[in-house]
């Protein structure tokens, strides 16, 4: 089993669009998945909800203190999605001790760079005292394409030391609109956000396996 934490202190970071698309790519390819809705605002457990027949199984966390029983009631699943709390505080803490991975989805603002100072740092106390467990990278979300901005986060982002995904989201319609009726952006077809999210996956997978994946280039 993999624990996935997708974990970001900064609220409207794009953490519920990407936990809620990147677990039903991993059960589209056949992995047994869990999502796991670790914030008091319960945004993924409306997203849940939204839809009678969801094809994703989903168990809510309301206090640190309960997410110490989630190793043993995910055992039967492949890969478990935590879709973090929103503010710096016990949630994130707990996430973070127990993730394999850690994504951080950060949108082209300096506001959003600046707001993952302190998980960073939260991260990387937690793999002096492991041995380097998490894994953890930066996944940009909702950026606009063919803009200045948009090239340079990743290069602002690297200056943490941690590796940024080549793969991101970018502002498109499909992601609230299939949001708000519980679906994915799967259920729309093929299409360039599930095209998206199926790259983000690729990469998530080569970290948790230990791969080697390029970092975020400018151009």
């Amino acid at each position: 089993m993999t624990i996935i934490a997708v974990l970001n202190p900064k609220g409207g970071s794009g953490k519920t669009t990407l936990s809620t698309n990147l677990v039903r790519a991993f059960h589209e390819r056949g992995s047994r998945v869990l999502l796991v809705d670790s914030d008091p605002q319960g945004s993924a457990s409306d997203w849940h909800a939204a839809r009678e027949d969801n094809p994703i199984p989903l168990l809510a966390y309301g206090r640190p203190e309960n997410m110490k029983a989630l190793p043993d009631v995910a055992r039967p699943y492949d890969i478990v999605v935590i879709d973090g709390a929103a503010k710096l505080e016990g949630m994130i803490a707990a996430a973070v001790k127990l993730a394999d991975v850690v994504l951080i989805p950060v949108q082209p603002s300096p506001y959003d760079i600046w707001a993952a100072s302190d998980l960073v740092d939260l991260v990387g106390a937690r793999r002096e005292v492991t041995g380097g467990k998490p894994k953890a990278a930066f996944v940009i979300s909702r950026a606009i394409k063919r803009t200045r901005l948009g090239h340079e986060v990743g290069t602002a982002l690297a200056e943490y030391g941690l590796p940024v995904f080549e793969a991101g989201t970018t502002q498109r319609q499909a992601y609230p609109r299939t949001a708000s009726v519980g679906q994915t952006v799967f259920d729309e077809g093929e299409t360039e956000a599930a095209r998206e999210i199926e790259a983000v996956a690729d990469e998530a997978m080569a970290l948790m396996e230990g791969g080697n994946h390029a970092q975020h280039q400018t151009a």
